[in-house]
Order: structure tokens, then C-alpha cells, then sequence
């Protein structure tokens, strides 16, 4: 299997991951409280929308990210696999509780483990690498920009959002978690 191969299989094993998840997932009104805000029909559609724009424009333009250098291809592809693993990982962490819009359940506690003992939001630390690895693949600077930008405004909104119902929810508890853990990279941010 050569490596453009197994990266267009984990990026599709990735879209229909993503859209079993906002199959299977998504909170209810009777299920938990609904604080998502907009923030889900923005991100869904900003998210696909860069990817496929940005491996398109990648596609049929120059490479011009070091020459076009073949090696990017294969660190794309290992960043993808670590992006898939981070986020997947963050999602089972959290089992039930896990949502795609932003919901919080009669019973649920606050998930300091796994992955959410170094950072706040792992599952979006995990699509910023896929975000990433496509760039990198696609070996040009304007579709890595593409696909970087307008998805990281979109998941710093529904972080806000998360954030503001995270200490609604949790007060005190949250707020002492958010002073010793960043958001979405270990000490950075």
C-alpha cells in the first residue's frame, strides 16, 4: 500500500468517523442540557469545507511548501495517524459524556484523566494535527493556511462555548482545572 494510498483511507476512515459521531452522539434536549450556541453548525461545515478546499487546491497547484519535498507526504501521513489517535482517544475517554454539540448531563462529573490530565480539549488538539498533516500532504502553503485558519477560528469559538458551560456546570471545580491545565497544547496553550 503505497503512503498516497493510506493516507486517502484514514483521511475517509477520519470524514465517516466524524460523521458516525454526529450520528450517534449528539445530545438531545431531553437527554442533557444543550449549551452549543451555534457552534457545532459552524464547525462541521467550516471543518469539511477547508479540508476538501484545501486538498483540492493542493491537488492542482504547485507544490511550493521546500521544493515540493516528498518527505512532507510521510510526515503528513504520521501526523494524521497521531491526530486520529489523540482525538479517538480523548473521545472514548470521555464514553457517554462525549457529545458533538456542546451538552452537559444530569450526571456527569468532570473528566480530569487520560488525555484531559495535560490538556482541557484533547479531541480538538487532535483534529488541529489532522488539520496539519492535510497541509502538510497537500505540500503547499496555501492549503496548509486554508485548512489551519478557518478551522482553528471555528474550534477556538466552540471552545469558548464549551468553556462557558464547562464552569457553568462545574463552577469552582472547572475554574481550578483551567488555572493548572491548558487548553489545547501541554504548557503552550
Amino acid at each position: 500500500m503505497t503512503i498516497q494510498n493510506l493516507f486517502a483511507d484514514l483521511f475517509w476512515v477520519w470524514v465517516g468517523s466524524e460523521i458516525l459521531l454526529q450520528l450517534v452522539t449528539r445530545t438531545s434536549r431531553s437527554a442533557g442540557q444543550i449549551k452549543d450556541r451555534g457552534s457545532l453548525l459552524l464547525l462541521f461545515p467550516v471543518v469539511f469545507a477547508s479540508s476538501w478546499w484545501a486538498m483540492w487546491y493542493g491537488d492542482v497547484h504547485p507544490h511550493t511548501m521546500l521544493g515540493g519535498a516528498h518527505w512532507l507526504r510521510t510526515a503528513g501521513l504520521v501526523l494524521l495517524i497521531l491526530g486520529l489517535a489523540i482525538r479517538w482517544t480523548a473521545i472514548l475517554t470521555l464514553g457517554a459524556t462525549f457529545s458533538t454539540n456542546v451538552a452537559i448531563h444530569a450526571a456527569q462529573t468532570l473528566r480530569t484523566t487520560g488525555p484531559y490530565r495535560w490538556v482541557r480539549h484533547p479531541s480538538y488538539t487532535g483534529m488541529l494535527v489532522i488539520f496539519t498533516a492535510i497541509g502538510l500532504y497537500e505540500r503547499n502553503w496555501i492549503s496548509l493556511a486554508v485548512v489551519l485558519i478557518l478551522p482553528t477560528a471555528a474550534l477556538l469559538y466552540r471552545i469558548h462555548v464549551e468553556e462557558m458551560a464547562l464552569t457553568e456546570a462545574f463552577g469552582p471545580q472547572y475554574l481550578e482545572y483551567s488555572r493548572t491545565t491548558k487548553r489545547l497544547f501541554p504548557g503552550i496553550y
